[in-house]
């Protein structure tokens, strides 16, 4: 086969002329980066008065992407603190944004009770860990402060094993607390700043609602979420809690399954014991919702991803912006240099030589423009995560993206001044002043 291979030959003359034209493009390319460079560096302050609109669209276009990304990787790690991994939950109501009329057929659903979740522990076999989760907004008192608004959650001794829950102070509640209904709290970073400023708040009181209440822990501190802070909670048992706001409420149940494989086999564990609870028929839907942390992850992604089809292309136009300017700068360059364009040809340069010659001063434009545009991004990215709660995620894809369109901007918006150029006649040139 090599020798077969080994016969097959260019004829010389055809060989000599590829490699002479070969030489040509390199040197036709050399010489026409060579001539940019020398043209930008001549004309400092119109070639930065050019790079501005790019660079702000670059940096637009990174800025924005990175904010995107941001939110939801902001979004995702609050979720995961608080709803636990490999976890769902489930409730009688869950579902958001519901119409008047499907909120009337939801609203007739049988609550789900603590012998539900007895019935679960039980018989929920990849079961890792389930604690009740029920809510109230009440008002804590302590001495002649009042913390108006407090989040009041009744759980169980195993919500740390569900969710991500640091006890800074004191212990988390016990078996033995929930089983006697124990009147015993862990307060939120915030309740103990206002009410124990300077004393120990471990063994002290206070009134959740008119009821005594004894601190024996204090949540380490969680920060805000959008502006609104995670440490005005207090977690007191979940049989104190229905002791106190009554018993007839409906439970909603926090489930960790042993590992993210066994999810969806645990949580058709659960809706079987609840349909045989609820005595529902096999054609009979839920009459209960399970929520998985994944399914919210999903929807997290879903809101960044629309946000990012409006947002971005509308900081694509900044950099068309950009282009069209660069295309006025160049169509003005080619009017000035109508004498030189005129002398190159003279000495044999050719149409397509003029032509590359323009086109790679403005992609060297718009290429500069983006690096630019990309070290502005990074600074205002860091500015930004350094002042407020929301981490700036500056992705590969949204670098490229914003290099590439700006490369290409360049490239399409002086094809047009570099053609001018190249049909320019020598001798009409030459005689111009």
């Amino acid at each position: 086969m090599s020798a077969i291979f080994s016969e097959v030959k260019l004829p010389a003359g055809e060989s000599s002329l590829t490699m002479k034209a070969s030489r040509h493009s390199r040197a036709a390319l050399g010489e026409a980066v060579s001539i940019a460079l020398d043209s930008i560096w001549s004309h400092k302050m119109r070639s930065i008065l050019t790079l501005v609109g790019i660079i702000i669209g670059v940096a637009s276009v990174v800025t924005v992407g990175g904010a995107i990304e941001g939110l939801g990787t902001y979004v995702t790690t609050r979720l995961t603190s608080s709803f636990g991994s490999n976890t769902f939950m489930l409730s009688r109501i869950a579902r958001q944004h519901v119409s008047m009329e499907e909120w009337e057929r939801l609203n007739k659903r049988k609550r789900i009770y603590a012998d539900d979740l007895q019935a679960i522990e039980d018989r929920c076999e990849n079961c890792e860990a389930l604690s009740p989760s029920l809510w109230f907004r009440d008002d804590v008192k302590y001495g002649n402060h009042t913390f108006y608004d407090a989040s009041v959650s009744g759980v169980d001794s195993e919500l740390p094993r569900v969710q991500q829950l640091d006890i800074a102070e004191g212990r988390f509640m016990s078996n033995f607390d929930v089983d006697h209904a124990r009147p015993i709290a862990i307060i939120g970073a915030d309740i103990r700043d206002l009410f124990f400023a300077t004393v120990e708040p471990l063994g002290k009181e206070i009134k959740i609602g008119g009821d005594s209440f004894l601190i024996i822990g204090v949540e380490k501190r969680n920060g805000t979420f959008f502006g609104q802070s995670l440490d005005s909670s207090i977690y007191i048992p979940y049989t104190a809690f229905l002791k106190k706001y009554g018993t007839r409420q409906s439970v909603t149940m926090k489930i960790k399954a042993s590992s993210a494989e066994s999810l969806q086999v645990t949580q058709d564990e659960v809706r079987v014991i609840m349909r045989s609870r609820h005595k529902l028929r096999p054609n009979e839907d839920d009459d209960f919702d399970i929520l998985a942390s994944e399914t919210l992850q999903e929807s997290i992604g879903q809101f960044t991803g629309a946000i990012a089809k409006v947002v971005t292309p509308i900081t694509l136009i900044s950099l068309i912006v950009g282009g069209i300017v660069i295309m006025n700068i160049m169509l003005v360059t080619v009017t000035e240099r109508t004498r030189e364009i005129g002398l190159r040809k003279s000495v044999g340069a050719r149409r397509q030589d003029i032509l590359l010659q323009f086109v790679v001063e403005s992609s060297l434009l718009s290429a500069v423009g983006g690096l630019f545009g990309l070290l502005l991004a990074y600074a205002i990215s860091s500015i930004i995560r350094r002042t407020t709660p929301i981490p700036m995620d500056i992705t590969v894809g949204y670098v490229l993206l914003a290099l590439v369109a700006s490369g290409g901007v360049g490239l399409i918006f002086g094809i047009y001044p570099a053609y001018k150029a190249s049909k320019l006649d020598p001798i009409v040139a030459l005689s111009r002043e």
